[in-house]
């Protein structure tokens, strides 16, 4: 169906003689478009009408061609004169004209449009007619509210916004994503994210993948993952609560991926809460089991063992247990005899050495003497040592060769200083901190008062 009628009016809104094909192609170039168009001549006669405006009202262009005006079918007979006027006002005026106003569907509907008019001038310069593009005013509203939700996005959302492409790399970001990459906006766009982070970026890019082929997830997911840039040069260890979205063109029959919208939030301080909570509660149910498991016991010092067994669990690898010798001199260096040790190989539980009595080997400055001098808590780590130096580190302390971080804590009982227990972890596990060490303590004082028990009783 042709998008305009040939006539004098047509000439003077286009060539004398478009050439071969001309109108046809004018025609295709005008149904092609997607706002509707229409164009009217000096006398406000339709002479153009392309598919979208047939799409939006319903006339098609045999029936709006040649037409004069929108009166009496396009628009209601009251409006008619108002409509008419702003349409051609446009002749007179300089640059483009923007009217609201509502159009009558061929089904007897009102559609509120929005349109942009502009005078046509003819060969001699002066004013030969009007062309109108006009669209749904809804519809212009729908795209004004997703690119001001576009901006606000990028601009003002206190959560992460990456744009990452179908090469997985970052196209476009906000600044709160920019800040919590530790990076500027600009200079993060483009590169691979195993620049951006270390721990959790596999994690990241299979999630980032599997939502360009499969769509998004049904819910949220939370990584925890490592930061690179950071002020200290250290990872920083971060969880992100990340949603993700598909991204497609809207301009092609088929969808085609435009890449993956990673929506994130930062909940670190909320995880680690959450997780110290329930690492307090599980410490408290295991101090409570171990409690009415040593009160079975007969012998105080496997009382001592057992409680230290349910220590061990989710705690550390391996404990030990050595007791102050008696001493000749006050000014004598304190002496520690091993009596209790779990496996040094696979994990098992804590129980009383064959060579008890014979004091233990200490270097000068190690752990366990100085927690015995400080009466206080004392870590140490091998750190990051490759496997070879860490099994060193752990022979040179007389401790199990798995050894990587260590916890030594003061046993004391009614003003006695008793002995030590040291516990270690390997290195799949954190070192020892604040809240492991009051923890320790609170262990120690059931173990002390179980081996001060069997010392008064004789059994020790």
């Amino acid at each position: 169906m042709s998008a305009s009628r040939r006539s004098g009016t047509t000439d003077e809104l286009g060539p004398e003689d478009p050439g071969p094909g001309g109108a046809e192609l004018l025609a295709a170039l005008l149904d092609g478009m997607d706002a509707a168009l229409c164009a009217f001549d000096a006398d406000g006669v339709v002479t153009h009408w392309n598919r979208e405006a047939e799409r939006i009202l319903g006339w098609s262009a045999a029936e709006a061609v040649g037409r004069q005006g929108f009166a009496g079918w396009a628009v209601r007979t009251a409006d008619a004169e108002e409509v008419e006027g702003r349409l051609l006002s446009a002749m007179d005026a300089h640059g483009r004209q923007v009217h609201e106003f509502a159009l009558l569907t061929k089904d007897g509907g009102r559609v509120l449009v929005r349109t942009q008019s502009a005078a046509v001038r003819g060969g001699d310069g002066k004013p030969a007619g009007v062309y109108c593009a006009f669209s749904e005013v809804h519809a212009q509203i729908d795209l004004e509210r997703s690119i001001a939700l576009s901006e606000a996005l990028l601009e003002n959302a206190s959560w992460g916004v990456v744009l990452v492409d179908a090469d997985l790399r970052p196209a476009v970001a906000n600044e709160h994503a920019a800040q919590a990459l530790g990076m500027g906006r600009t200079a993060l766009l483009g590169r691979p994210l195993g620049e951006l982070l270390g721990q959790g970026v596999e994690e990241l890019e299979s999630a980032l993948s599997h939502v360009l082929a499969e769509g998004a997830p049904p819910a949220p997911a939370e990584m925890w993952v490592s930061v690179r840039a950071t002020e200290s040069g250290e990872p920083e260890r971060r969880c992100w609560r990340s949603g993700f979205l598909r991204l497609a063109s809207p301009l092609a029959e088929e969808p085609v991926p435009l890449g993956v919208g990673w929506l994130f939030l930062d909940v670190t301080e909320a995880k680690q809460t959450e997780q110290e909570a329930a690492q307090l509660r599980f410490r408290s149910q295991q101090l409570h089991r171990a409690s009415r498991a040593a009160g079975e016991c007969e012998d105080p010092t496997e009382a001592a063992t057992v409680q230290l067994d349910f220590a061990l669990a989710g705690f550390a690898d391996h404990a030990l247990i050595d007791l102050v010798a008696s001493r000749t001199a006050a000014e004598e260096p304190v002496r520690l005899v091993r009596v209790a040790a779990t496996p040094a190989g696979a994990p098992g539980p804590c129980l009383p050495v064959a060579k008890a009595g014979l004091p233990v080997r200490y270097l000068e400055g190690h752990p366990a003497p100085q927690c015995v001098d400080r009466m206080g808590s004392v870590r140490a780590s091998a750190g990051t040592a490759p496997p070879e130096r860490a099994r060193e580190w752990a022979a040179a302390r007389q401790w199990p060769e798995d050894s990587v971080h260590a916890l030594c804590t003061v046993l004391r009982s009614r003003g006695r200083t008793l002995g030590v227990v040291t516990f270690l972890r390997g290195a799949s596990r954190t070192q020892f901190e604040r809240a492991d060490a009051a923890y320790a303590e609170s262990v120690s004082a059931r173990v002390a008062a179980s081996l001060d028990l069997a010392d008064v009783l004789g059994t020790g």
